[in-house]
C-alpha cells in the first residue's frame, strides 16, 4: 500500500520541526548555564567559603533573639505608625501624576507617538529605583522622612501610571462606542465611556502599589530616611543584634498587617481575586522585601 508523498512530506517537515526546536533547547539551556556561571564567577561566589563559615554563622544566631523590651523602650510601634505614614503619603501624593500620565499614555486617548511622551516619563520614573531617587532628592530636604516620601511619590507615578494605562488598553469598545454617538466630547468619553470601565482596577492596582510603598519605605529608612528603617540601621551599627532583630519583628508585622488588609480589600472588589493566608504572607516576605527595593 503506497502513502501519500504529501503526508511523508508533512510528517518530514513536522520531524524536522522537532529536531530544530529540540536543537534550540539545548542551545538556550547551554546559554542559561554560562550565564549562570558567568555571575557566580562575578559575585566571587563559593560553596566551600560558605561551608566554612557555617559555623561561625550558627555561633552568631545565638545573638540574634529579640530584645522584647527595646519594643517599647524605644517605642517601635511609633516608629512603624512613620514609617506606614511615608508609604501611604507618598502613594497619595503619586496618584494625581500616575492617574494622568497613566490616561494621556494609552493610546486610546492620545495618538501614537504623542502619547509615547507621556510612557517616556513614566518610563524614565521607573527605570530609577526608589533608592536613587532618595539619594538625588537629599540635597532637597536632607536625611529625612520627608526625602522618603518624595522619593516613594516619584516612583509611585511611573509604577501606577504604567499600570493604569495597561489597564486602559484593555477596556471594551462598546460603552466608548455609545458615548461617541451621543456626541459626547473626548473627556466625556474618556471619563464616563473608559474610566468608568476600569475604576475597580485602578483601586486595586492603587491598594498593592500602597503594599510596595511601605516596604519601600522601610528600605530606605535603613539609608536615613525616617521610621523604624533607620532604628534598625542604627541598632546594627552598634552591634546591637536584639534590638535590631526586636525591629526586624516589628516590621514584619507592619508588613504582613498591610499586605492582609490590602489584599482583603483586593479580594473584595476582584471575586476572581483570592487572597494569600498568613503563612503565604510571612514565606514571601523576604522576596517582596528584595523587589520593592528595587521598585
Amino acid at each position: 500500500m503506497s502513502t501519500d508523498p504529501s503526508v511523508e512530506q508533512r510528517l518530514e517537515q513536522i520531524r524536522l520541526t522537532r529536531r530544530v526546536r529540540w536543537v534550540l533547547y539545548a542551545l538556550l539551556s547551554v546559554a542559561f548555564a554560562v550565564a549562570f556561571y558567568g555571575s557566580l564567577v562575578l559575585i566571587e561566589f563559593s560553596v566551600v567559603d560558605i561551608y566554612q563559615q557555617l559555623p561561625g554563622f550558627a555561633d552568631r544566631l545565638v545573638h540574634y533573639t529579640p530584645n522584647w523590651e527595646f519594643i517599647v523602650e524605644r517605642n517601635l510601634p511609633l516608629e512603624s505608625v512613620i514609617t506606614l505614614a511615608m508609604g501611604f503619603a507618598g502613594t497619595i501624593m503619586g496618584i494625581p501624576l500616575a492617574l494622568l500620565l497613566g490616561v494621556l499614555g494609552s493610546g486610546r486617548v492620545t495618538p501614537y507617538p504623542f502619547n509615547f511622551i507621556f510612557r517616556s516619563v513614566m518610563g524614565i520614573s521607573r527605570a530609577i529605583p526608589a533608592l536613587v531617587w532618595f539619594l538625588i532628592f537629599i540635597p532637597l530636604a536632607g536625611l529625612s522622612a520627608v526625602t522618603a516620601t518624595i522619593a516613594i511619590a516619584v516612583s509611585t507615578i511611573g509604577n501606577l501610571g504604567r499600570l493604569f494605562t495597561d489597564e486602559l488598553e484593555e477596556v471594551e469598545d462598546g460603552p466608548i462606542e455609545a458615548m461617541e454617538t451621543t456626541g459626547a466630547s473626548k473627556s466625556q468619553t474618556v471619563v464616563f465611556g473608559m474610566l468608568s470601565q476600569v475604576k475597580t482596577s485602578f483601586i486595586a492596582w492603587t491598594l498593592y502599589i500602597f503594599e510596595v510603598n511601605v516596604r519601600q519605605a522601610v528600605t530606605l529608612g535603613l539609608l536615613g530616611g525616617g521610621g523604624i528603617g533607620v532604628i534598625i540601621q542604627v541598632q546594627q551599627d552598634l552591634r546591637a543584634y536584639g534590638n535590631m532583630m526586636a525591629g526586624i519583628v516589628v516590621v514584619l508585622v507592619l508588613i504582613v498587617v498591610v499586605e492582609m488588609v490590602s489584599q482583603r480589600l483586593r479580594s473584595y472588589l476582584r471575586d476572581d481575586e483570592e487572597a494569600d493566608g498568613l503563612i503565604q504572607l510571612l514565606v514571601g516576605f523576604p522576596q517582596r522585601m528584595a523587589e520593592s527595593a528595587l521598585k
